[in-house]
Order: C-alpha cells, then sequence, then structure tokens
C-alpha cells in the first residue's frame, strides 16, 4: 500500500507515533552518551574524535561505489533513515537544506549524506530521486545488510523494522545528525529537538 493510498492516521495514533520518535532519540542519545562517557567524565572532548565512524563501502544512485575515504577532505553531515519515512527523515533533510541556506556560501563547505536503512525498499535510483526532492546537493547511499551494519556499528546508529497491518512495516531508528570533520573524526550532533540556531552554530564550529 502506498503512501496516499492509507488512510490518515487517528490523532491517538499521531500521538504514538511521536512518543515512539521521541524513545528513539533519546535512546540514540543514551547510547551517545555512555559511548563518550567510557573513556571517563575527566577526558577531554577531543578525545572523542575517534568515537564514531570509520571504514565503509555503500552504493551511491548511480550504482558506484562510495567508501569513507571518497568523503575525506571536507567535512559532512551524516543521517540514517529510509525514504518512506512519514515525519523524522523528510523534516530533518528539509532542515539540513535550509541550514545550508542560511550559511550563505559557506553552506557548501560541509557536505549532506543520507543513509537508507531499508535496502529491500530503498534501491538506488530510488534513493537518488528522494534525495533531490530537498533542493540542494545530498549525497544519497544504501547498500547490503551486511554493509548497512557495518556503517550503523561504527555510527552506534539503531533501526528496527516494525510490522504494520497488511504485512508492510516502518522502521524505527536513531534520529540524530552525526556531524565529521574532514579527518572523519567525530565533531557532535545535531538533536531532532534543538533549535535553528544551535544547529548553525554547530555547522560554522564544523566548517571553520
Amino acid at each position: 500500500m502506498s503512501d496516499t493510498d492509507r488512510p490518515a492516521p487517528s490523532t491517538g495514533l499521531a500521538k504514538a507515533r511521536w512518543v515512539l520518535w521521541l524513545l528513539v532519540a533519546l535512546a540514540g542519545m543514551l547510547a551517545l552518551l555512555f559511548t563518550l562517557g567510557r573513556s571517563g567524565g575527566d577526558t577531554p572532548p577531543s578525545s572523542y574524535a575517534g568515537a564514531f565512524g570509520g571504514p565503509f563501502e555503500l552504493t551511491a544512485p548511480d550504482g558506484s561505489s562510495v567508501t569513507d575515504k571518497m568523503l575525506a577532505g571536507k567535512p559532512f553531515a551524516i543521517f540514517f533513515g529510509f525514504t518512506r519515512c512519514p515525519d523524522v527523515c523528510p523534516t530533518s533533510l528539509s532542515r539540513m537544506a535550509r541550514l545550508r541556506k542560511q550559511l550563505g556560501p559557506d553552506g557548501m563547505k560541509f557536505n549532506i549524506v543520507f543513509v537508507s536503512v531499508d535496502p529491500g525498499h530503498d534501491k538506488p535510483a530510488d534513493l537518488g530521486k528522494y534525495v533531490d526532492l530537498f533542493g540542494t546537493p545530498i549525497i544519497g547511499l544504501t547498500g547490503t545488510d551486511a554493509q548497512l551494519d557495518r556503517i550503523k556499528k561504527g555510527y552506534g546508529v539503531y533501526s528496527a523494522k516494525v510490522p504494520q497491518p497488511g504485512g508492510d512495516y516502518t522502521i524505527d531508528h536513531t534520529a540524530a545528525i552525526y556531524l565529521m570533520t574532514a579527518k572523519g573524526e567525530f565533531s557532535g550532533t545535531i538533536d531532532f529537538q534543538e533549535s535553528d540556531q544551535t544547529a548553525l552554530e554547530k555547522l560554522k564550529r564544523l566548517i571553520g
């Protein structure tokens, strides 16, 4: 069943969905804090540079392979989701496009990367059409289950299929946007709930 064929969710279901998204975001942030805290509270933030990231190989919309080494040399913001996501994914990608525009010429000093965690539905060409909808260059990537498991592990990303009536499914996933330096080092995150001003300051530090 397509999104246009689905009946509009009731108010109760809509509220339940937002509660679920908040729980997923909280779980992701708790995992983030746990990982960062493993080195001890007195460790300076610079020691967290290797907390997330690492080697990966995924597939671009044109069928070519993209690796972590190919992203090196330019900061990037990376987000995990799926094209049928009804709220968090399109909202986050639209927001990144808006923030990039607000940065003016500096907005093109970093890449935006969207990784689909739904290889069963999001084929490379379909992913390319999806990222084109946001009016700014976005690198869309996907891969095999094994390839996605590797990059999700590297970034501490959670995702899981949630069965829906009729045999369809949706996907719960970490909603944080990871900010990575030109060296591929972890710089911080943009949270789904924080203000645009806070997010802009983080992007300015990333490209500064």
